[in-house]
């Protein structure tokens, strides 16, 4: 995200181009992890564009959020794992973002993430009332959203909002890197059984666990006549690391 004059602000454009890429890269099929991030030093992303907000009727409004709702839900759907480096500021649909995404790495002073929308007379339109308390528990998400509390990186990992807050570097980019190390970790893993992974845990848990047991063998189902489970377990015999190619 590189918006520097709005602090990547998300307004229609914005919306539309990431929306855009997101249609790109779902197609491809060599992407096995994406990374968010922002090409401006200091934020991540400063949350919904309210300056634009401000010249839209209440119909346009009602339009733009449920545009901004479709866009993290696309995020949350991606099909191969998703990780926000946040490096600076996240706040109202910038933390939405992140949270959409799989995992979540921040600078421990230099994040500064909070849904602050009831600062501003609004409440999370994007996915952030559904998203945190999945992400806290309840009675903790209720009072981060109720107060609009800003937390650090370092809070944030302690509340378990981040999987990682890292001292910041002189570049400004921490995050990005340890984002970077985590994906590297993931990338010589099968890709397929990490995306069947990823839809076994998404779904599973939005149902009771007899359900979700379900799902999980639907999952695996379809990973067992894949060419890397074969070569898995080909690997593990001869004992060398495997080559897997999604197939």
């Amino acid at each position: 995200m590189n918006r520097p004059r709005a602090r990547n602000a998300l307004g229609n454009i914005l919306v539309d181009q990431l929306q855009e890429a997101l249609v790109q890269l779902r197609e491809d099929r060599q992407v096995r992890v994406l990374l968010f991030r922002s090409g401006v030093k200091g934020v991540f992303c400063a949350g919904a564009d309210l300056k634009e907000r401000e010249r839209m009727s209440e119909a346009e409004v009602g339009i733009f959020v449920q545009r901004l709702r479709g866009l993290m839900n696309e995020i949350a759907a991606f099909p191969a794992p998703t990780i926000a480096a946040m490096d600076g500021f996240a706040l109202g649909g910038g933390l939405e973002l992140a949270l959409a995404c799989d995992l979540r790495v921040a600078a421990a002073s230099s994040a500064i993430m909070g849904l602050i929308e009831t600062t501003r007379g609004l409440l999370p339109g994007a996915g952030g009332t559904q998203r945190l308390p999945r992400c806290l528990g309840v009675p903790l998400a209720k009072e981060l959203i109720f107060t609009g509390r800003r937390l650090t990186g370092e809070q944030a990992q302690a509340l378990g909002l981040v999987n990682h807050a890292v001292a910041q570097n002189e570049e400004g980019d921490a995050a990005y890197q340890r984002a970077r190390a985590l994906a590297r970790e993931i990338l010589p893993q099968a890709p397929i059984a990490v995306r069947l992974g990823k839809v076994a845990i998404d779904r599973g848990m939005e149902v009771d666990i007899a359900s979700g047991m379900a799902i999980e063998e639907m999952c695996y189902a379809q990973n067992i006549p894949t060419r890397d489970r074969l070569e898995g377990m080909a690997a593990f015999r001869e004992k060398r690391p495997p080559e897997f190619v999604g197939e």
